[in-house]
């Protein structure tokens, strides 16, 4: 987000910005995802979008860091003798939090050179996009110069486009799954599946998480399950999600708070809404399950509580 405002303000070119970034994106292991660099007009369609929500990224960090600044007075002030000790850890553990990311765009980066190897393939064999419909045996075949039978391909990609449309599956799945069945649960649950155990329904006003970003606000809950629908999301909405990744951090400015099912204080949505100053609650479990788009909440990120204000008619 802040090296789309450099090439706003004309300090960054857009293939600059392109190379040093655009090979991210939400689902950026997935090979057949194409990313921002190969979609024509990506980087002004995205600044044009920042600039109409009215976002200000400066303030917004300036914000961040001042209150980072506060917390550091208040436990220098109020622990002198533990003060050093905590700054120092805290220093390393930002080092690593680096490192970690700096290993991730670099395995994208890979991940990116590995697409563009099939495509090659594909572009050989006049296969297009069906390439990545094929198993991996068969694309051995195709380098060998066998024939293959793509008799398949049209189901394979009817079933991909169905399983696609579902939420993201739990992170932990116990048991026989069967996604269809799963995704039509009203009382499923998208951290944790288990076969054996029918879940218990929470019919309370309460949604309990983990704290990831301090602060609150209240507002209109939008739920989003993929980027693909993540057009509609709207400035000063609460954004709700199974989980986020680097590919998400463009919605960021423009949520008021943010509450996941999945994650934790050192998660990708934790870390960066703390950089962004925003409210964010994680680790939820069910919030995509009890929330829906237009119900109205109150989100406290310091003590991981969402309060259900208001439900709109089912």
């Amino acid at each position: 987000m802040f090296g789309l405002e450099l090439v706003a303000k004309g300090k960054l070119t857009g293939e600059e910005y392109l190379s040093r970034y655009c090979h991210r994106c939400a689902s950026e292991m997935e090979l057949a995802q194409p990313r921002p660099i190969d979609i024509p007009g990506w980087v002004d369609e995205q600044i044009h979008k920042m600039q109409e929500s009215g976002t200000d990224l400066e303030t917004l960090q300036d914000k961040a860091r001042q209150e980072y600044l506060n917390a550091l007075e208040y436990i220098k002030t109020t622990y002198p003798a533990k003060a050093k000790k905590f700054e120092q850890r805290l220093e390393i553990l930002a080092f690593l939090a680096r490192k970690r990311e700096l290993v991730r765009s670099e395995y994208s980066r890979f991940i990116r050179v590995v697409q563009a190897f099939f495509l090659k393939i594909a572009e050989i064999a006049g296969l297009g996009q069906d390439i990545f419909f094929l198993t991996l045996e068969e694309v051995f075949d195709l380098l060998d110069g066998k024939q293959i039978n793509t008799i398949w391909v049209p189901k394979r990609k009817e079933t991909y486009q169905q399983l696609r449309a579902l939420p993201n599956y739990p992170l932990i799945i116990k048991g026989r799954f069967d996604p269809l069945a799963w995704a039509n649960n009203p009382n499923a649950r998208t951290d944790i599946f288990d076969a054996t155990e029918i879940p218990p329904v929470n019919d309370s006003d309460t949604i309990k998480g983990a704290p990831g970003a301090s602060g609150e606000a209240e507002g209109i809950v939008h739920l989003i399950h993929s980027m693909g629908n993540a057009d509609q999301f709207q400035p000063g909405e609460i954004l709700v999600t199974v989980q986020t990744n680097v590919g998400w951090t463009l919605l960021f400015p423009k949520a008021a708070a943010i509450i996941t099912d999945v994650g934790a204080p050192l998660s990708h949505t934790a870390i960066v809404a703390r950089e962004f100053g925003i409210p964010a609650v994680v680790g939820c479990g069910d919030a995509t399950m009890r929330l829906k788009t237009g119900d109205r909440v109150l989100v406290n990120g310091g003590q991981g509580i969402v309060k259900i204000l208001e439900k709109i008619p089912q």
